[in-house]
């Protein structure tokens, strides 16, 4: 059973209650559109800290944006979360990743569509996601390729806070919104 079958466990608020609570600690509008801040939206105060995060990752991070979404994609698929690899490959595809690109996270080491950059940071991720930690080995060809510091850090807080958002998504249920297909382009779905 997929995440888009499951019956989510907490109730949304509709649109304008969200709208309105997310108004009131600073979100903007749009996100109450949302199902996920239809559901976070219902701690207000929880909203506004991912909220920030999410901002500042997403418009005013350091991390090339390309990066940064195949990052997401990788968890989004090797966690299983439909919602996180539904709702950002519109994000990914928006910012002209080549689909191809993106459906090459699925099995990255395998995939010659992928260059020094791009499997740094996939191994990052997969790294961070099966022990906690990157190894010193990844570590370095991050440093080569990815950027200075500032960059690094917020490779390590990317992965963490899309981790955690595969784990909120999930556990919470988050339904994708109304008429939203699953798994884009293919609807295939992890093993």
């Amino acid at each position: 059973m997929t995440a888009s079958s499951e019956r989510e466990r907490i109730e949304r608020l509709p649109a304008a209650e969200a709208k309105e609570a997310g108004a009131a600690v600073g979100i903007p509008e749009m996100m109450g559109d949302l199902a996920v801040f239809q559901i976070l939206l219902r701690n207000p105060p929880v909203a506004a800290a991912l909220n920030g995060m999410l901002t500042t990752l997403l418009w005013n991070g350091t991390l090339d944006a390309r990066l940064r979404e195949l990052v997401i994609m990788r968890i989004g698929w090797k966690t299983g979360s439909v919602y996180e690899w539904t709702q950002h490959w519109r994000v990914a595809t928006q910012l002209q990743v080549d689909p191809d690109d993106i459906l090459a996270v699925r099995d990255w080491q395998s995939s010659d569509r992928l260059g020094p950059a791009e499997r740094a940071v996939l191994a990052a991720t997969d790294e961070t996601l099966d022990t906690g930690t990157i190894s010193d080995a990844t570590w370095a060809a991050c440093t080569e390729h990815v950027g200075g510091d500032a960059a690094l850090i917020e490779l390590v807080v990317a992965i963490g806070n899309w981790r955690l958002f595969s784990s909120l998504l999930r556990s919470v249920r988050v339904p994708l919104e109304d008429g939203v297909a699953p798994w884009p382009p293919d609807g295939a779905t992890p093993a």
